[in-house]
């Protein structure tokens, strides 16, 4: 528990310092379990929120843990500008302890807001489907996330809070989701707005049955960089991210984990 709140008093001096709110264009990533968002935590946003009335995107990360690796091709539509719904299959490798594929479905819909992205959302998730050595079982989550712009550094950086409570079957607790992120563009002025620092902080994972982190008892810190491919004029009609991140990086559990998003407005 003190590096849980080492990490989160970390945090909150940095959204201290991020001041004035910023008219810098949002990079909307897909967090590990599909939603528009960090990589455990889910942000206010949705994946095509002002540029289309249906949006999609398709995603692949890969968690390596161990000479492991776990294989996380995702999808999400984004609808009416203000809904979304987002599908994962979690393929990990068979007898990874209490551990096998898992399938992960969400919805979220965005409250239109001038300066601030707020939004409602929930999953569920059902684990170890079809395995013959490990029980199968159900969780699911609800929350609500804000997300919001300014600048850290003088560089345009947005900051996301989520709040929450995730359910699992077989199991009661009075926990609370909290989770806590941000997403800078570094050195705009020369790097033109291709590579974002992203880092989230959580008390929960992208699902309950993750291949590494060990969120329910100590949270988890996942960073690393995001590269915004659309940023380039050729491409800036489309949605192409990469990323490259650490997560779970403050405890043994920590994994590297490789990711790609590609996305395209239909309406």
């Amino acid at each position: 528990m003190k590096v849980n709140r080492i990490v989160s008093i970390a945090f909150l001096f940095v959204v201290l310092g991020i001041s004035g709110l910023g008219a810098q264009s949002s990079l909307k990533g897909m967090s590990a379990n599909g939603s528009t968002g960090l990589y455990s935590i889910p942000s206010g946003r949705i994946g095509w929120e002002r540029s289309s009335d249906l949006g999609l995107d398709l995603g692949y990360h890969a968690v390596i843990y161990e000479k492991k690796a776990s294989h996380i091709p995702k999808m999400a539509l984004s609808l009416f500008k203000w809904v979304e719904l987002n599908a994962v299959f979690d393929i990990q490798p068979k007898g990874n302890n209490d551990k096998e594929t898992d399938f992960i479905t969400g919805a979220k819909i965005q409250f239109p807001l001038k300066n601030t992205a707020l939004a409602l959302g929930g999953n569920f998730q059902s684990l170890n489907i079809g395995s013959s050595d490990y029980f199968h079982y159900r969780a699911g989550q609800i929350y609500v996330a804000v997300t919001y712009s300014g600048r850290f550094f003088d560089m345009p950086a947005e900051t996301t809070v989520v709040f929450g409570k995730t359910f699992r079957q077989y199991h009661s607790d009075s926990n609370i989701d909290f989770g806590m992120g941000f997403d800078m563009i570094l050195l705009p002025a020369y790097l033109e707005n291709i590579v974002h620092w992203v880092t989230d902080f959580a008390n929960f994972s992208y699902s309950v049955g993750t291949i590494s982190a060990d969120s329910y008892y100590r949270g988890v810190i996942n960073t690393g960089l995001r590269i915004d491919l659309s940023a380039i004029p050729a491409l800036n009609k489309f949605k192409f991210i990469i990323d490259i991140l650490m997560t779970d990086a403050f405890d043994k559990n920590r994994a590297f984990s490789i990711g790609a998003v590609f996305g395209i407005p239909i309406l």
